[in-house]
């Protein structure tokens, strides 16, 4: 499962830069139909950012799980620790662009 984990950081590492780069106000690289009613661009790049390391903590819990999974269950609770982050994570972006935008589209 090495190199399970050694996928897992690497999308952690994009997802975790993606994150901090909105976090700081880099607010496109949003797609722009997506901030189409955003008022505060600001909050929403804040809020979007935090949403965004969730979903970087997945993968990475999940690999550092994975690299400790010499047996089958082990292995599948990091994949359980994969879907159940992503899951999170995608709902926190849910709920900032219902906030945000007045809608997810």
């Amino acid at each position: 499962m090495l190199s399970y984990s050694v996928i897992m950081f690497l999308a952690a590492a994009l997802l975790l830069g993606f994150g901090v780069a909105i976090y700081r106000g880099r607010t496109d690289l949003i797609h722009q139909y997506h901030q189409t009613k955003v008022r505060d661009r600001a909050a929403y790049g804040r809020a979007f950012g935090k949403a965004m390391l969730v979903c970087a903590l997945a993968p990475l819990l999940s690999g550092i799980i994975g690299l400790f999974a010499d047996s089958k269950p082990i292995g599948m609770s990091s994949v359980a620790v994969l879907l159940f982050g992503l899951i999170i994570g995608i709902a926190r972006i849910v709920s900032v662009q219902r906030k945000y935008n007045n809608g997810v589209f």
